[in-house]
């Protein structure tokens, strides 16, 4: 009897253990914070919010928006300074340049945001946080209602590191600029 209770005990363990495996490696309560943080800096910068300088949208693709603009900058969050891209997506397919410098608040989808972390955050993806906010600064979340903020992506078929891996070494395919 003893031994089928501890065979239990072990099957309940490593199925805890599989589930904990499967939970996203993005998206608690400290991405959020982080995020959070990350919107204020963005603000003070007037690259998101209210008041937020435009500059000239160009053509884009899925899944950031059919219409972008991408700003590089630097941010300090909690103490640490480090480069931020600021990628603003419009839509909705077929919205033109006009349309979206005339009025940017009807096109505006989302904002996609890196902003390379302190070294150690995580080496194997270069140091970067994603994280993807609504246009209120809300962030946006993934079909199962996990935060997009963090290490989206990583280790997965789909997401932000999943795809910007294959940009090289600086995750960016924008730019060839040292963004340290």
């Amino acid at each position: 009897m003893a031994i089928k209770w501890m065979m239990a005990a072990l099957g309940l363990g490593l199925a805890g253990a599989a589930l904990a495996q499967d939970a996203p490696m993005f998206g608690g309560d400290e991405d959020q914070a982080y995020a959070e943080k990350l919107w204020q800096a963005m603000v003070e910068q007037n690259l998101a919010g209210e008041g937020a300088i435009m500059s000239f949208p160009y053509p884009g693709t899925d899944p950031h928006g059919m219409m972008l603009e991408t700003f590089y900058a630097r941010a300090t969050i909690d103490g640490h300074d480090g480069a931020l891209v600021v990628k603003r997506n419009y839509g909705p397919e077929g919205v033109t340049v006009d349309q979206v410098l005339g009025m940017p608040g009807e096109h505006l989808g989302a904002l996609t945001v890196m902003f390379r972390r302190e070294a150690g955050y995580d080496a194997d993806t270069g140091d970067w946080f994603y994280a993807k906010y609504l246009p209120d600064g809300s962030l946006d979340q993934n079909p199962n209602g996990v935060a997009l903020a963090g290490l989206v992506g990583k280790n997965a078929e789909a997401g932000c590191i999943a795809c910007h891996q294959n940009a090289g070494e600086n995750y960016l395919f924008t730019t060839e600029a040292e963004m340290r």
